[in-house]
């Protein structure tokens, strides 16, 4: 990979999940949200291990990271109990504070802290003209969502630093899986079973959950965390598409400006990405516990 597609990786992977988040909001009407996490995590992990086919990890600092990323990845799938109470736009909106929040906190250049601060308000100019009131309990989820999307930008970057394939990604995707899982059965029995609930979480999976993890996944192992977190407010645009598309929400003027500052600071991301970055660091899940200790630390704050 390239240091150029790096970028378009992450650009891909913004698309291609909200695409699949409008249509797992076209289930609701069938199925409660848990149920679609349920069937979103469990088919992508079940691909990715068919695909991988990889080994349990062995020593406790890898397993110890395995399990941070999966509970990570769960914890993000809070946004669609988030899209019970919210619309996609706003619920998308509200779960970016994270990755923008880690922009903010991580930066070590003023051009960092405009960037994301331009972010930032687009993202507050995407839903002002909404004027109306949402239930909190939808807002908690998709704020609980956001924070576990920092910490899943965080934690990929170590499980993917150093690695040749998707691994880890598939034990983390199988983890999340299974903390999930029972909540879907709880909430909707033999309906999950249904052909035609398999069959649109099948594409919600791949588009939502297998696809978008594998290509930031494979960004991470070139750009910094806060890098790839002003990349992904580009989601608001995206939703915005997805949700006018899929499920007929229409957009306002003031949206479109916030959507536009959204882009601006992507796009000047994208062109001040180093033509030759160092070479990655050696994989820290490979080091001794206190090598790992020290690697963790210091790349707490890319």
């Amino acid at each position: 990979m390239t240091t150029v597609s790096a970028p378009v990786l992450v650009l891909c992977s913004v698309l291609s999940v909200q695409t699949g988040q409008a249509i797992g909001k076209y289930l609701f009407d069938t199925v409660s949200p848990a149920t679609v996490v349920a069937l979103r995590l469990g088919m992508a992990a079940g691909l990715l291990l068919l695909v991988h086919r990889p080994t349990i990890p062995r020593r406790w600092p890898e397993l110890r990271t395995v399990l941070g990323f999966g509970t990570a990845i769960a914890g993000m799938n809070l946004i669609y109990p988030a899209l019970g109470y919210l619309p996609l736009g706003m619920a998308t909106t509200l779960q970016l504070l994270g990755p923008i929040t880690l922009a903010l906190v991580t930066s070590r250049r003023p051009l960092d802290l405009a960037l994301a601060a331009t972010a930032g308000v687009g993202v507050w100019l995407f839903h002002i003209p909404a004027g109306a009131d949402y239930p909190v309990v939808g807002i908690l989820f998709a704020l609980a969502s956001g924070v576990s999307m920092a910490a899943y930008l965080l934690l990929s970057k170590r499980a993917g630093t150093g690695t040749t394939n998707a691994a880890p990604l598939a034990l983390a995707l199988a983890w999340a899986a299974l903390l999930t899982l029972p909540f879907g059965i709880v909430d909707s029995g033999t309906a999950l079973l249904s052909p035609r609930v398999l069959l649109i979480g099948a594409v919600v999976a791949v588009l939502s959950a297998a696809v978008p993890y594998s290509l930031e996944l494979a960004a991470l192992r070139k750009l910094p965390p806060r890098t790839v977190g002003v990349l992904q407010t580009l989601e608001p645009a995206s939703a915005g598409l997805a949700g006018m598309v899929v499920l007929n929400e229409h957009l306002h003027a003031l949206q479109w400006l916030g959507i536009s500052c959204v882009s601006a600071a992507a796009a000047t991301t994208v062109v001040r990405t180093p033509k030759h970055p160092q070479d990655p660091p050696r994989h820290p899940l490979s080091a001794s516990p206190t090598e790992n200790w020290r690697l963790s630390n210091t790349r707490r704050c890319q």
